[in-house]
């Protein structure tokens, strides 16, 4: 099934609760869905399961979409397709295509694998732009041919929140064809990132690529901060 045909399917297909992820914390649903002969299964995440978080407000599904349509103005294509919908069975939030992972490997161990460092090297750039506060070795899966970054909520945070497994890549220059696509969005090339974030939340997101095109390396983990910059548990 092809990006569009994923696309139809998820925007339009009849959406069946086969019932809740092992494992999440805001009661994330596995999900089938049909249309017209067609049928594939998703991630739903819907607000009205979310946990209260002290930091980020309700809504973190329109987090999930924004970080997709980030990966997708970028052109890193990191992140499964994920979309907004309303008409779901428990109210409005986010689904993402289901990616059939072989439930053995994460980035502590793709990492070592050197086809992956491309896709690494744009993971690790989506994440600093986006502000992700929770890159788990787990979050990053294989699915026996490429890699998926998948869990992408707690992300465009106004305040300095990184917190990422993918240290490993912490100083070290950005690729040429990395830097183009994020200056590209930090002047401007937006798309519709604004539906959901706020105006300051995309402002700071631009800054903070903005930053990236100006050292043209990943950042340094502040091992000073209040905030930790290891994610916990780790995988």
């Amino acid at each position: 099934m092809d990006l569009e045909q994923q696309r139809t399917l998820l925007s339009k297909g009849a959406v069946e609760v086969e019932g809740r992820v092992a494992g999440s914390s805001n009661q994330a649903l596995l999900v089938t869905i049909t249309l017209d002969g067609l049928s594939a299964q998703a991630c739903y995440k819907a607000e009205a399961g979310e946990r209260p978080l002290w930091d980020f407000p309700d809504g973190l599904w329109r987090r999930e979409v924004a970080t997709y349509e980030l990966d997708q103005l970028l052109g890193f294509d990191t992140v499964p397709l994920t979309i907004a919908r309303e008409d779901l069975p428990y109210g409005i939030g986010s689904l993402q295509y289901w990616v059939n992972d072989n439930h053995e490997d994460h980035y502590f161990t793709l990492r070592e694998m050197p086809q992956f460092d491309d896709y690494f090297h744009r993971l690790c750039a989506l994440d600093v732009v986006a502000n992700n506060a929770d890159r788990k070795a787990g979050h990053v899966i294989y699915d026996g041919e490429r890699c998926w970054a998948i869990d992408n909520g707690l992300t465009f945070h106004e305040e300095d929140k990184l917190r990422t497994v993918l240290w490993d890549y912490a100083g070290e220059p950005i690729p040429d064809s990395v830097l183009e696509a994020v200056n590209e969005f930090a002047n401007g090339k937006t798309g519709e990132l604004g539906l959901y974030l706020s105006p300051s939340e995309l402002a700071f997101a631009q800054v903070r690529a903005q930053d990236l095109v100006t050292f043209a390396s990943y950042p340094l983990p502040d091992e000073d901060s209040d905030w930790p910059p290891y994610p916990w548990p780790l995988i």
